[in-house]
């Protein structure tokens, strides 16, 4: 049987170490379903039943193992599907080659049936882009794409029309005009080990030496170096604040962490920012620019991998152009000891707020308060536990609630912040780590709009435990809607409510409703001991705010004028408002 074109694609990917593709087949990728057939022994194809999963998964794949994630899907519609997911790999920097199909060549341009010209569509969305015209152009082209995606830390695509995708391998059918010969290249990249210039070093150093309170900044960029971090830490007396994606670079139980910033951080983290005098940022473009310290009130050092992020959310003094680890090693016998007083007054901040936050994890709350759910998955789940989440709420609970200890991680659609990612994240880790217990903690909102996927899962036999806080409602959206002054609208979804256990039992799996907080702990355990799929749908309390770790009075004030405009279940609101500051005092 004679190689086609899409043998090449498939064959090549498989030397660069790819051995999954998620997507969704269609007659704009017949060609490469069958060159995946004919390669089913190098790559497999996982199916999924949404094209966006598809490319969620292979985004969750690429965070969680390092190596390129691959999606694919036809031309046209199921192309346009995964953008979504996309623009989370492009944002959270992380490298996805998308694979899509297109028309026959002979027909492109005249609006032919689902011709979409997805190369110009996602032109915003990669850093590398093409449509193979010619099956001489690869495999050189997956080489480019995947090399770029890797050094770039963001997306590649290749569309392929339908005729190319089965054509000859290797086949030119153009007469050249020129002595050109198609170039040959291998499936090699290695990572850069990026220092900064030692005089920028010891610039770097002198400033970090002169402040007196200082703290670190940590995102994602340093999950690799976090002894070092700590290192940092403990010569500098700087408390570590961590972003949301950077929460596993130290852990929970750190000496060391004031834990996260923001409106789903903590209080001492923020208190930290507004005190020093000189920050230390680590591997992170933190957006939320409001959190920082005012700009020009302190000396700021960054260590940044790409030049032309250091410096754009706040004056940066020392931009280090550098890998987080490879800086710190450089850096710290530059570096003075500090008396450790700053470091110690954070410190019993931080236990001050961490038991203000365990005193809401009541197990006597009916209906269930969302923090005592999200408590019992930190008490419950392995220490080597990966837990996926999606945006809203139930972010703010696994922030505070969940903690980095052993071998955790954690992920999540950061800049984006779209839905729906926690259970093809979740698919896509446990593909990855067959071994590895990996928990979907998910919101009903967030769980509804992808929820086929957990057929996916049965399908493919990936043991991922679905913990859905189901509040009945667009929480995230109801509380903002407030705290800009204006009574919820249009964010409670009301009755019948749909019983996602009895879905999850449909598909062959375990599912079980929980509404009783006597019931959690042993209903957790039975699902995590389960051998495969498990989902349990949790009513918590839909009145439970996830209020910022300190509360401005612009936002006490918008929030009491929604009050007046009319808010609907505000007596509910109030009583749990109440029912919490009892309970802190309590604790």
């Amino acid at each position: 049987m004679a190689e086609i074109t899409s043998e090449v694609l498939i064959e090549r990917l498989a030397q660069w170490g790819v051995d999954t593709i998620f997507g969704l087949p269609g007659d704009g990728i017949n060609g490469i379903m069958e060159g995946l057939r004919r390669s089913s022994d190098k790559v497999k194809f996982v199916l999924v039943h949404h094209e966006e999963a598809a490319a969620f998964m292979a985004c969750a794949h690429a965070k969680a193992t390092g190596k390129i994630g691959v999606c694919l899907a036809t031309s046209g519609p199921g192309g346009i599907h995964l953008a979504n997911g996309l623009y989370d790999a492009k944002l959270d920097h992380v490298p996805v080659l998308a694979i899509t199909g297109l028309q026959e060549s002979s027909v492109l341009g005249t609006g032919y049936q689902q011709e979409v010209a997805l190369d110009r569509l996602f032109e915003d969305v990669t850093e590398y882009n093409q449509v193979v015209m010619n099956p001489a152009q690869l495999p050189t082209l997956v080489d480019v794409a995947i090399r770029t995606a890797y050094a770039r830390r963001g997306v590649a695509h290749l569309t392929i029309p339908n005729d190319i995708q089965v054509a000859p391998a290797g086949k030119d059918p153009y007469q050249t005009v020129a002595p050109v010969r198609p170039p040959s290249t291998a499936p090699i990249y290695l990572d850069p080990a990026v220092r900064p210039r030692d005089a920028d070093l010891r610039t770097a150093a002198d400033v970090l030496n002169a402040g007196r309170k200082v703290a670190i900044l940590a995102g994602v960029g340093a999950r690799k170096a976090g002894a070092l971090v700590e290192q940092a830490a403990e010569v500098l007396g700087a408390p570590i604040v961590k972003s949301l994606l950077g929460k596993m670079v130290v852990p929970d139980d750190s000496p060391y962490t004031t834990g996260g910033l923001g409106l789903l951080g903590t209080k001492p983290s923020e208190e930290l920012m507004e005190d020093v005098d000189t920050l230390l940022m680590l591997g992170t473009n933190y957006p939320y620019t409001k959190f920082l310290p005012e700009p020009g009130k302190v000396k700021v050092v960054q260590v940044e991998i790409e030049p032309a992020r250091a410096g754009t959310r706040i004056p940066t003094d020392v931009p280090l152009v550098g890998d987080v680890g490879a800086t710190l090693e450089a850096l710290l016998p530059l570096l003075e000891r500090k008396d450790p007083e700053h470091l110690h007054k954070y410190q019993a901040k931080t236990r001050d707020w961490y038991e203000a936050m365990s005193a809401l994890e009541n197990a006597d709350r009916d209906p269930i308060a969302p923090q005592y759910l999200a408590h019992l998955l930190d008490v419950e789940a392995a220490d080597d536990a990966v837990l996926t989440c999606d945006s809203g709420t139930i972010a703010t609970w696994a922030a505070r609630h969940w903690h980095i200890r052993g071998g955790r991680e954690f992920y999540l659609s950061g800049t984006l912040a779209t839905m729906a990612p926690g259970l093809p994240y979740a698919l896509g880790i446990q593909h990855a780590f067959p071994g590895r217990q990996v928990i979907a903690y998910v919101g009903d909102g967030g769980f509804a709009m992808l929820m086929a996927e957990f057929h996916t899962a049965m399908r493919y036999q990936l043991s991922v435990k679905v913990v859905i806080n189901n509040n009945n409602s667009l929480g995230q959206i109801l509380w903002e809607q407030m705290v800009l002054g204006y009574p919820e609208h249009g964010v409670r979804f009301g009755t019948p409510l749909p019983d996602y256990a009895a879905w999850a039992r449909g598909c062959g799996g375990f599912g079980v409703h929980v509404d009783k907080p006597g019931d959690l702990a042993g209903t957790l355990r039975d699902a995590f001991a389960h051998p495969g799929p498990a989902l349990i749908d949790v009513a918590v309390n839909p009145d439970e705010p996830p209020l910022p770790g300190k509360v401005s009075y612009d936002q006490a004030k918008k929030f009491a004028a929604s009050w007046l405009k009319g808010q609907p279940h505000k007596a509910s609101i109030a009583t749990t408002l109440f029912k919490d500051k009892i309970q802190q005092l309590k604790g």
